[in-house]
């Protein structure tokens, strides 16, 4: 008989296999025995069905190994097991794959050999195939198909229950992966890979955004690279050609995302500029407009001279630099020459737009000037009125204030205010036009200098100085941002603000960490018009067409959802014979992106089963830095166009900085690529580093130590899981199947000690890091995970069940600790898995488990029983332990030595004590033909270390068992004599007035502190020989 080693479960058929033609089988069948023909052929589906609990049910044909495929389940690296007197299958190490003729998997083994050969051996063995050395960071990229291939991403349609829904923000079509990407993939795909495992249908929908501004960049871009400008193409042809792009392109960023384990639902992948979401946009737009919300107008607005459009105020950056400050005379018309208002401005080229000189109406200095006329430098003698105005800060600078209402935005309000007229002196591309006069075609900052050069020579300039400005940059494209009274397209906030404070205020929408809930009020309450529109010609085109070719109307216009919309309502008006021409723009990025909850899910159509089913979504989790761009906006759309906020939660993280808190940028050198750190660490180490490094809203500082310090968890986690594999019954024995099902976490009654204690220990983690993850606290359920896993598990269980499975003579108890070894390792696998999906996949294949795939297995339970007792009982042995190992180390005892030991304890310690006398011999390295468990100390109890662990339980260490007391003696007095020598030069620097006056304070506290630790350290050394001097004296006599 072949016997085979293999999950305890049914594993989904391979897509790729499955596709094998059926008449290819028989093949496969003759070529896997043609070399073994004393195997009987007709017997091997009969093996399979009852090795694997298959149905008794005709097969039209044989079951067959089939072809060695990589595409297959992470099972692959399942051990093999020899059954007694049998032949041995060795295949390569992707697997084999079990099919029956109509495609149905049974199961899959993995194999000892890298080659697709078949060899027999004879005998008894207990061989199992080792893993590899270390977790293969290139089988995530096959573990990741296998999840995909198999539908885990995707909702379960058959689960019933409260949907948990994640909208992932889009990242640019643009974009490459950056830190940022990784830190939201990691808490995201956290959230998802656990509450799909608690059973709720779970849907984390991808998508990206058009990135109207970078898209656009990069293809002009590319188009200058061939000596091409956009407007030699056209806009038509301009559009054919990002489009071309996009499908060149668009899909590096979505890849990227695969890398770090994201497990959405890829086919449900959404794009903004898709025509389902595109017509989203254009309802939203006629709705609004309907609703009196959009308009359009003349008003300032933030202008970009290199992108040549306008870009909202969360959009512009603002970093402090060196500038100068200009000062210069304002002349009073029909004065005198002294007559004059000195003025200052770092922008001496926008006094050609000036309209009026305000000054504080109490200002007595200028009071004699207020309602007389000033002539503006360098305009030819253009006049404009000097104000009074409240305005005016008479304490800054020198109280007299230029007005440029076209030029900026506090004077566009105070012209607003008093009705001053606005001269506009700049084109869209940053030069001076004709209003600028003589400067008229000057790139700005070159008319700056001419113009102060004019000041100069005409002797109305009066000085220039450093000065520290506030510069206002584009945020993509960098250059500095014009204030320009433009017209545009304008959404009305105040309303839809509103009820996004209502909801906030009502407990509808919560923000993680609350204190944002602060921000979020105070932008929301002092919220400004949006402007909407964008001079770009990638994007949502406005859904505006105004009327062409009829005197008198060429500012009317008709909003519609398409041409043929706006065509019915304009021949309606005007007859058939009206021409339409649609408004050039586009709608800012972030109006599509507002829409993203509820447009990917089918809206507006609102019969849509997904809208209906995973609406609202449940968590938005984003960066704290687009709470206003981009999550204020989502929530304001949600509640006008579905009377919803779209989620109940908003999770906010912080910036990727880092290792010493700055922020990660090229000209500093400090980029850390997650491509490159995943090749090198793994995507498990990093996802752990990123996830358990986070506070809600606060920023992250990445350092290699961390990563490198994971990387070794995971090796942890992998050498765990080939200790339990080799130390695991064979695959023929009944018991391998039941450990598929290990019954010790579900009653503790007859398990000794360690096992009690360590899986109450365990059910106490599954309670803890489950409300953790319910209150978002992703940090800390990685951080007791980690604690468990490496301290209570590896350093203390496994340690401990060594003595059960090593040359022990009670076969109940090593199945017991094999039971255990499976049941708190799988169920350990179970709980880290969102964090570290690909390892713990892996070792999940390779451990007996019932399930399919861990990506889709059941949460553990919560509220299994627990230990009180086990814990503090085995909490006393772990003291014990640890104080004798702290003595030994103080001594310095050799390691491999094994020392006496006799404990003294009360009856109720002695019980437990004695029944884990192997536990306490092995872990403290003890002497167990010397060991003693007694109630009264030894009689020579002065020769002998004395630890005292609690309240009736004690130990005396014999220090001649433990050290040569000649060598030891000879040890502590050199150590003596070096310590007396560190505390002489301490107190004699301490006794010198001189250095105790003049030295500053805490220099002399140091020192002093120096000679009292070498006090103390000399105290016990002398102790501690004076023991060893009496001992080795007794030891003559």
């Amino acid at each position: 008989m072949v016997a085979l080693r293999a999950t305890c479960s049914f594993v989904r058929p391979s897509p790729v296999l499955n596709s094998t033609s059926s008449s290819r089988i028989p093949s496969f069948y003759t070529s896997a025995f043609s070399s073994y023909p004393s195997l009987p052929r007709s017997s091997f589906p009969e093996i399979c069905r009852r090795k694997w609990r298959l149905p008794q049910r005709p097969c039209s044909q044989p079951i067959a190994l089939v072809q060695l495929l990589s595409v297959t389940s992470p099972a692959l690296l399942l051990s093999q097991r020899v059954a007694r007197k049998s032949s041995f299958l060795a295949g390569s190490e992707k697997g084999l794959r079990l099919l029956g003729a109509n495609g149905a998997g049974c199961s899959r083994i993995s194999s000892a050999s890298r080659n697709a050969v078949i060899a027999a051996t004879t005998g008894e063995t207990t061989g199992v195939k080792e893993l590899p050395k270390t977790f293969e960071f290139t089988s995530e990229e096959r573990l990741y198909n296998w999840w995909e291939s198999q539908g885990y991403f995707k909702p379960d349609s058959n689960q019933d229950g409260e949907p948990f829904v994640i909208s992932m923000p889009p990242p640019n079509v643009t974009g490459a992966l950056h830190m940022g990407h990784a830190m939201f993939v990691t808490l995201q795909d956290v959230m998802t890979r656990h509450y799909r495992m608690r059973g709720r249908p779970t849907l984390w929908l991808p998508g990206t955004d058009h990135a109207g501004i970078a898209t656009q960049l990069v293809v002009e871009k590319l188009l200058a690279s061939e000596g091409v400008k956009r407007a030699d193409l056209g806009r038509e042809e301009f559009e054919k050609r990002v489009w071309d792009w996009k499908r060149k392109y668009g899909d590096r960023i979505t890849n990227q995302l695969r890398r770090l384990g994201a497990s959405c639902d890829w086919e449900r992948e959404r794009f903004t500029l898709d025509e389902s979401l595109s017509a989203g946009v254009r309802e939203a737009f006629v709705r609004l407009h309907e609703k009196g919300l959009i308009y359009r107008g003349s008003y300032m607005v933030n202008w970009s001279p290199n992108l040549q459009t306008a870009v909202s105020d969360l959009e512009v950056e603002y970093s402090e630099e060196p500038g100068t400050l200009y000062y210069f005379k304002y002349p009073v018309a029909d004065g005198n020459a002294e007559d004059h208002l000195p003025v200052a401005t770092t922008r001496p080229e926008t006094v050609l737009g000036d309209t009026a000189v305000a000054v504080h109406p109490e200002d007595p200095r200028y009071a004699k000037f207020v309602g007389k006329m000033a002539v503006v430098p360098m305009s030819g003698g253009r006049k404009i009125p000097i104000i009074a105005d409240e305005y005016v800060d008479r304490e800054f600078g020198t109280g007299a204030l230029k007005i440029t209402p076209g030029h900026d935005p506090n004077d566009y309000a105070i012209g607003q205010k008093v009705g001053l007229p606005i001269i506009n002196i700049m084109n869209k591309d940053g030069t001076l036009n004709e209003n600028a006069g003589k400067y008229s075609g000057l790139d700005r900052f070159v008319a700056r200098k001419q113009l102060w050069a004019d000041l100069e020579s005409t002797g109305l300039a009066i000085k220039k100085e450093t000065h520290t400005q506030r510069v206002p940059r584009s945020q993509r494209g960098g250059e500095v941002v014009e204030p320009l009274v433009s017209k545009q397209w304008f959404v009305t906030m105040g309303p839809l603000a509103e009820k996004a404070l209502q909801v906030l205020d009502s407990g509808e929408l919560r923000i993680i960490p609350d204190r944002f809930e602060k921000i979020y009020v105070q932008w929301l309450t002092n919220i400004k018009d949006w402007c909407v529109s964008r001079q770009l010609w990638w994007g949502h085109r406005i859904p505006v067409w105004y009327v062409r070719g009829i005197e008198g109307a060429e500012d009317k216009y008709f909003v519609a959802h398409s041409e043929e919309d706006a065509y019915a309502k304009a021949r309606s008006v005007y007859g058939d014979s009206v021409k339409l021409e649609q408004d050039p723009d586009v709608l800012d990025t972030w109006f599509s992106s507002g829409l993203w909850p509820f447009s990917t899910l089918g809206w507006p159509n609102t019969e849509a089963e997904d809208l209906q089913r995973f609406y609202p979504t449940t968590v938005l989790e984003t960066g704290h830095d687009i709470l206003f761009f981009w999550v204020a906006r989502m929530v304001m759309m949600g509640l006008e166009f579905t009377g919803r906020s779209p989620f109940s939660t908003v999770y906010l993280h912080g910036l990727v900085r880092d290792a010493q808190g700055r922020k990660m940028s090229k000209s500093l050198g400090n980029v850390i690529d997650p491509l490159d750190t995943i090749s090198e660490y793994g995507a498990d180490a990093l996802r752990f580093t990123l996830a358990t490094g986070t506070t809600p809203g606060q920023d992250v500082n990445l350092s290699m130590e961390r990563l490198n310090a994971n990387k070794a968890f995971t090796n942890k986690l992998w050498n765990a899981g080939k200790f339990i594999l080799q130390n695991l019954p064979p695959a023929e024995d009944a018991r391998w199947e039941e450990l598929c099902t290990p019954k010790v976490g579900i009653s503790l009654e007859g398990l000794a000690l360690p096992e009690r204690w360590v899986i109450t220990k365990l059910h106490v983690l599954i309670d803890a890091v489950t409300a953790s993850y319910g209150k978002y606290d992703f940090g800390e359920v990685g951080r007791a995970l980690y604690e468990f896993f490496w301290s209570d598990f590896a350093d203390w269980y496994i340690e401990a069940s060594k003595t059960r499975l090593y040359k022990s003579e009670d076969p109940a108890a090593t199945y017991q600790a094999q039971q255990t070894l499976v049941y708190v390792f799988t169920t350990i696998m179970k709980l880290l898995h969102p964090y570290m999906p690909f390892v713990t996949e892996e070792l999940w294949q390779a451990m007996p488990h019932e399930e399919e795939g861990l990506i889709a297995s059941k949460w553990p339970q919560l509220g299994l029983p627990k230990d009180e007792q086990a814990l503090q009982q085995f909490g006393d042995l772990q003291i014990l332990i640890r104080s004798i190992r702290n003595a030994r180390a103080e001594y310095s005892v050799e390691p491999a030595r094994r020392i006496s030991v006799v404990i003294v304890a009360r009856p109720e310690y002695q019980h437990y004590i004695s029944e884990e006398k192997r536990v306490l011999v092995a872990l403290a390295k003890l002497d167990p033909a010397t060991l003693q468990i007694t109630s009264s100390a030894p009689s020579e109890a002065d020769q002998a270390v004395h630890l005292i662990i609690s309240e009736g339980l004690e130990a005396y260490l014999p220090l001649a068992d433990m050290i040569d007391i000649g060598k030891e003696v000879e040890r502590l007095t050199k150590q003596a004599t070096k310590l007396q020598s560190e505390y002489d030069s301490n107190m004699k620097r301490l006794s010198s007035s001189k250095f105790v006056d003049k030295a500053p304070a805490d220099v002399v506290q140091g020192v002093r502190d120096k000679a009292n630790e070498a006090d103390e350290k000399l105290q016990i050394l002398r102790k501690r020989l004076s023991l060893l001097e009496s001992m080795a004296v007794s030891s003559k006599s």
